[in-house]
């Protein structure tokens, strides 16, 4: 017997009134099962070598081996069998002597947890039969050879996803004959996407190489008018990461009998991933100070994050939204459920849930910040789990989102999802898990209101288009991006839109009516204004419009506000503060340049190198107030990656960073990362200054282990400069 089970004695847990059993909720605890489990008396002279009994078990469970290639987890980087549910694997039972089926009896017993129980699938007894029934427990010879039996197993299509425990039992006229422990006949059954049966079956091979077997993706960020990408190295195949996905589920306490429901596992892992209140994955961190911990922006995928936890139980500091999705699409594609990163651009971080953004301006136009509790995040990343929903109305399966960046509580805990794709798409906000915030994140109204100085509430300008106006993923066998902004909703303007929003309103999200505050909006004067594109560290200009569609002459007080703000919107400081007089003439347009210099925000950058600009004017004839916002971001530096010699699996090779200061200071503590699933492991290395406009080159050597096209992710970091990546494809041969 293994040693644990010695400590787990020790440890009796204690009895509770309302449970003949303890909770089974821990895939990694065992019970002891006994190796001889005999009738009654045992003769004397009784010799269990005198009977059938196992010699050896073969797994069949090397990567070239027939299991792991038909099972398509032959990338898993773990010596152990890895099978899929719901679809045959192969394995062979060496006897002392030939079997023979007239007189002999043998069966299998697959365990899982400390207390397994037949009725609730921790327990598994297959009897070996004639026939295999599809997408049911069962076992049947294929071939017998001299002392061995080859045999076909299949497993449930539903069965728990987990580490199961094998055990050969033989019959013998006194007692039953057990293999004793062997943790290298350990069985890892997943998700699979391939079989008809499971909830997770995705038809389409070229979607499930993308959204299963990719272990490298894109995280799209920047804003609207900017996107920006970066490749994320999920690494779900590499050493240990399917164990700490298990671990995940024993520390949410998710009983194991609930383990082979997507639909219950998205729903704890979302809380699990994020620290709030369960001490779960990652420690989020929006306020530009990362002490003792790696900022946001340095990590370049998932893998040290899930083994750092896994190894110390304690939250990895720091994540923002990107992060808990690239961990949250590791731990999906690992159990085998299908899962793609999304981003939303202008998300809406509603409050109080009532598909409204309150934006409230002062007497000169400002934005009160006091007042204005809600935000829009430039862009806000959350995942997309593929899954059948048989707890709701036909339709209403396929993806769904779940989202583990802790913003608003769900049944007390900070999760979120998963919710239907579609039943948001219609409006069909009733149906669980926590579908009217992800409504609200991608519909919302923003609201311009002022305040009289008698106390009553003018509403300025309704926002309808702002919200949720681009959500895209990666394209499914490429780095470019895809749109998928008609799956969550409806072309701006149209019927079915409103419909929808009805709908949406019938089912009980609260939207205020403006009756009850005075709106009418201003028709004849137009503005907007655009941000010039720049690169970090130089100036740049805004540029305002005006247009007088009316027969009067107008003068348009006008103030512009340049704030720093963290990518969610909230603002850190004001940097630019501009007012001037425009006149305008009747039936013209005026443009006016507000020059925005880089001594003026470099002090006080944060790690996106986020602007926000108001421009609010008040047309002094009318008292009307004209009031716009904007997100800018500025084009940061990449790092330069290349490679030299030739690049065989198994051979070393040397890769060089390169990275030129754009700024015109010098850098001080940088710290560079690399790594590249299936080439190396991260590497990092410290930088104690870059000098302005100079350059640094880091080279070093590793010995890649798999071949095909490969991807190398760099990021460099210190306290001046952040979101610096770089990324290149390389082409591993054979050897």
């Amino acid at each position: 017997m293994s040693e644990t089970t010695n400590t787990n004695k020790e440890k009796k847990p204690p009895l509770n009134g309302r449970r003949a059993l303890p909770l089974s909720n821990s895939n990694d605890e065992e019970n002891e099962v006994p190796e001889m489990e005999a009738f009654g008396l045992i003769p004397r002279g009784y010799n269990p070598k005198d009977y059938l009994h196992v010699v050896n078990v073969h797994m069949f469970k090397e990567p070239h081996e027939i299991n792991k290639q038909q099972h398509h987890t032959d990338k898993y980087y773990s010596p152990k069998l890895i099978v899929r549910r719901g679809q045959p694997f192969q394995i062979q039972i060496d006897f002392n002597q030939p079997y023979k089926p007239e007189t002999d009896q043998f069966w299998l017993e697959y365990l899982i947890g400390r207390y397994p129980q037949q009725n609730k699938g921790t327990y598994i007894p297959i009897l070996v039969g004639d026939v295999l029934k599809p997408g049911e427990w069962g076992a049947k010879i294929t071939h017998r050879e001299n002392n061995s039996v080859r045999l076909s197993i299949m497993s449930s299509a539903t069965c728990i996803v987990g580490k199961f425990r094998l055990y050969v039992a033989v019959l013998t006229p006194f007692g039953i004959l057990r293999t004793h422990r062997n943790s290298k006949t350990d069985t890892y059954i997943l998700f699979n996407p391939w079989c008809q049966q499971d909830a997770v079956y995705l038809d389409d091979e070229k979607e499930r190489e993308e959204y299963v077997l990719n272990d490298v993706g894109i995280v799209f960020h920047g804003n609207i008018n900017d996107i920006k990408l970066r490749s994320w190295s999920y690494g779900q195949f590499e050493e240990n990461i399917l164990d700490a996905c298990l671990f995940l589920m024993d520390k949410a306490e998710l009983e194991l009998s609930g383990r082979g429901n997507p639909i219950k596992i998205c729903r704890v892992a979302s809380a699990v991933i994020n620290s709030r209140d369960d001490n779960g994955v990652i420690a989020g961190s929006w306020d530009n100070t990362y002490t003792y911990g790696v900022p946001p922006s340095a990590w370049t995928g998932s893998v040290d994050i899930l083994l750092e936890y896994y190894s110390s139980k304690q939250p990895v500091r720091y994540g923002q939204c990107w992060v808990f999705a690239g961990v949250f699409n590791t731990f999906l594609r690992c159990l085998g459920i299908p899962a793609r990163l999304v981003t939303n651009y202008y998300s809406a971080h509603d409050n109080n849930a009532n598909l409204q953004l309150d934006f409230f301006l002062d007497d000169e136009g400002k934005v009160d910040n006091k007042m204005t509790k809600d935000s829009v995040w430039n862009y806000h990343c959350w995942n997309e789990a593929w899954m059948t929903r048989p707890d709701l109305p036909v339709g209403f399966g396929g993806w769904q989102v779940v989202d583990g960046t802790p913003q608003e509580t769900s049944d007390g805990l900070y999760r979120c999802g998963p919710a239907s794709v579609q039943a948001i798409k219609h409006g069909h906000v009733c149906f669980q898990f926590d579908a009217p915030f992800v409504y609200a994140e991608v519909n919302s109204d923003i609201v311009y209101s002022r305040r009289e100085k008698n106390g009553t509430q003018v509403i300025e300008r309704i926002d309808t288009t702002h919200i949720g106006q681009l959500i895209v993923t990666k394209e499914i066998g490429g780095d470019g991006m895809m749109e998928i902004t008609e799956e969550y909703k409806f072309q701006e303007g149209s019927e079915e839109e409103r419909l929808a929003l009805e709908t949406a309103l019938m089912y009980g999200i609260k939207k205020q009516t403006i009756q009850d505050t005075m709106y009418q909006p201003q028709t004849d004067v137009d503005m907007d204004f655009q941000v010039q594109k720049a690169v970090l560290g130089s100036d740049f200009k805004v540029t305002i419009t005006f247009r007088n569609k009316s027969q009067n002459h107008y003068t348009a007080t006008t103030y512009l506000s340049g704030n720093i703000v963290f990518y969610t919107g909230v603002t850190k400081n004001q940097f630019k503060k501009h007012s001037f007089s425009a006149k305008l003439e009747p039936s013209s347009s005026r443009t006016f340049d507000v020059v925005i210099k880089s001594n003026e925000y470099l002090s006080d950058l944060l790690d996106q190198a986020s602007f926000h600009f108001f421009v609010t004017a008040r047309i002094d004839e009318t008292g009307k107030i004209l009031a716009m916002q904007k997100a800018t971001v500025l084009e940061i530096p990449t790092l330069r990656i290349k490679t030299q010699g030739e690049m065989v699996a198994g051979k070393e090779m040397s890769v060089t960073v390169e990275f030129t200061n754009p700024l015109k200071q010098t850098l001080e503590n940088v710290t560079l990362r690399l790594e590249g699933p299936g080439v190396l492991r991260t590497m990092k290395k410290e930088f104690r200054q870059i000098p302005a406009n100079s350059t640094l080159t880091w080279e070093l050597k590793c010995i890649p282990k798999r071949p095909g096209l490969r991807k190398l992710i760099a990021s460099l970091n210190c306290n001046a400069l952040r979101h610096v990546y770089g990324e290149l494809n390389v082409q591993i041969q054979k050897p």
